[in-house]
């Protein structure tokens, strides 16, 4: 079961791929785009990710049994 600490591992990784992405780039003219670009989008898909675990983690509605119906009474 999932809990609160694969955000924080996640987390981790997301920095250990932004450093690489980093230090890694090629060189060139184009440097920094690539750079900018590649950290962007790793961290739009942490983001992503996070907001959507977390939503599953924590639900804002609580789930509701569709087979009772409050509004009849047995007879």
């Amino acid at each position: 079961m999932a809990n609160g600490w694969s955000l924080l591992v996640g987390l981790i990784i997301i920095v250990a791929l932004s450093t690489a992405a980093w230090f890694l780039s090629p060189k060139g003219e184009n440097q920094t785009l690539f750079r900018s670009t590649m950290i962007l989008a790793i961290v739009s898909c942490y983001l992503m990710w996070a907001i959507v675990f977390l939503s599953q983690l924590h639900p804002l509605i609580a789930p509701k049994r569709s087979d009772i119906r409050p509004d009849r009474v047995p007879q």
